[in-house]
């Protein structure tokens, strides 16, 4: 028996592109987005009552997947990327069904319409989320709201991944940090210090391919909002691994 599912919403999100999302939700606060209702569900009724919780579950697709066939074991990051382990031990998102899970922080929620002869019309209604590991235009198949006394499981346990990942420092060189003080703030970045902010959160993560041994010469690239954020790696004088942010550019994503 087969089921079919359809988008309720779609996610506005901070990241355009894959390499450098979060590996996991929640771990970059400053990672914000909006989930916008499709038409035949942007209804209030079906969203009223939502005010009252703090934190929801999104099941998504991974529809950059769709079309990539899914195996039996993959390599997760958090083993080095070389060793294989099955499937549904993971959170890989190559997944038979290519379904994704999410618990973000719900910051607010916006009733938005046109004002036309004093009459509301094209009302459109949007999630304004935080702590989000989405990429931009992703599709969302379901919201449930976060129930502490039962979703937060006190015993639970994962050997594979006991604990968060350590994080890194970060240094920003001259040359990044007087970019980032002339960045131009638009709607989706409120200053420089909430982005530069992002931009620690982000990276001190590790975004590298697990496999991937340091060299001081090579530039990582990872896109933010419309910024295009590069750094590299280095071992300092008592061999502590940091992250150096070397340039933060401006670039303009064209519609495909």
């Amino acid at each position: 028996m087969k089921y079919t599912v359809e988008p309720i919403a779609y996610i506005e999100s901070c990241f355009p592109e894959k390499f450098g999302i979060p590996r996991q939700s929640l771990l970059c606060p400053s990672a914000v987005g909006k989930l916008i209702l499709l038409p035949a569900f942007n209804q209030k009724e079906a969203v009223e009552g939502l005010e009252q919780v703090s934190h929801l579950w999104l099941t998504f697709i991974f529809h950059q997947h769709i079309d990539k066939q899914w195996k039996p074991k993959v390599r997760p990051p958090r083993l080095g990327g070389n060793k294989k382990i099955g499937v549904f031990a993971t959170r890989s998102s190559f997944r038979p069904n290519n379904i994704g899970l999410s618990v973000v922080k719900l910051d607010r929620i916006e009733y938005k319409s046109d004002e036309q002869k004093g009459r509301q019309k094209n009302l459109q209604i949007i999630l304004h989320l935080s702590g989000i590991d989405l990429l931009d235009g992703t599709p969302i198949v379901d919201i449930k709201p976060y129930v502490p006394y039962v979703d937060n499981v006190s015993d639970a346990s994962n050997t594979m991944a006991p604990n968060a990942p350590e994080v890194l420092p970060i240094i920003f060189l001259e040359a990044a940090s007087r970019l980032l003080d002339n960045v131009n703030v638009g709607k989706d970045i409120e200053c420089a210090d909430s982005f530069k902010k992002l931009i620690c959160e982000v990276l001190q993560q590790d975004p590298r391919p697990a496999y991937q041994e340091v060299d001081s010469k090579r530039i990582y690239s990872m896109y933010l909002y419309d910024f295009d954020i590069k750094w590299n790696y280095r071992h300092d004088e008592y061999n502590v691994l940091s992250i150096y942010v070397v340039a933060i550019e401006e670039v303009l994503f064209k519609e495909s």
